[in-house]
């Protein structure tokens, strides 16, 4: 698709929090957060033009690498909510991503994520081929502390394991990259979640999951390694 005429660099979209989005507590759940800061990056390519149709059309597709998510307060049910996002930088075949979130123009939530282009048929990163010079970069941090490759830890305390289904399974064809910090917080101690102790999450994705792969989530209280066939997938520490 063409660039929108409503098309700007810097990009803000409002939502209310829905009743499915939330905990019990009534707090909107971490891996909404993370859900609908991808919904507003995906907008945000729509209307520049490089959106996943526009990238399909040269075999391409983003994928999440790294991310960074500090959070100072959660929203709640009812809740009307703003997102902002822009792009840092853009260059070859990588893009490193910013979001807010606000609540009563209060800053809550901040996050910056580290994009590779991939070529959907060989699954090998790529060039970008669509043009992206009409995106600004704004050299400006969304988080206090960068992104960071996270130290995995020889030993861990619990292991649970789990197939990918086909509800994991999103339209790249593989596992969302939502589902890795869903599986990690079922397993992870409740209280923890609830009790508002995540003050930071860092993902690193590692390996792609397909429908029915079997994967091993190892953990202790704050860090988890998912692992098939011995190989790591996906690693997350939580900061609290």
């Amino acid at each position: 698709m063409p660039v929108s005429p409503n098309f700007t660099s810097i990009y803000s979209h409002k939502f209310e929090i829905e009743f499915q989005h939330c905990y019990p507590t009534g707090s909107l759940k971490h891996t909404e957060i993370c859900n609908l800061f991808q919904i507003v990056a995906g907008i945000h390519a729509d209307l520049g033009g490089i959106s996943y149709l526009d990238m399909q059309q040269h075999n391409q597709a983003w994928v999440l690498s790294r991310m960074r998510v500090e959070i100072s307060k959660l929203p709640k049910w009812k809740d009307v909510i703003t997102i902002k996002t822009w792009i840092k930088t853009l260059e070859n075949s990588r893009s490193i991503r910013c979001l807010e979130m606000y609540l009563n123009d209060e800053k809550i939530v901040g996050c910056e994520t580290f994009w590779v282009v991939i070529n959907t048929k060989t699954r090998r990163p790529d060039i970008l081929a669509l043009p992206h010079s009409h995106f600004e970069k704004f050299d400006t941090d969304s988080i206090l502390n960068p992104i960071q490759k996270i130290n995995i830890p020889e030993v861990f305390t619990f292991k649970d394991e789990r197939n990918i289904l086909l509800s994991d399974i999103d339209i790249v064809n593989h596992a969302n990259n939502v589902k890795y910090l869903e599986w990690c917080l079922d397993v992870t101690n409740i209280e923890t979640v609830l009790n508002h102790k995540i003050k930071a999450l860092n993902l690193n994705y590692l390996q792609e999951l397909n429908y029915k792969d079997a994967i091993e989530i190892h953990h202790t209280e704050n860090q988890f390694l998912i692992t098939k066939e011995g190989k790591s997938c996906f690693a997350l520490d939580i900061e609290m």
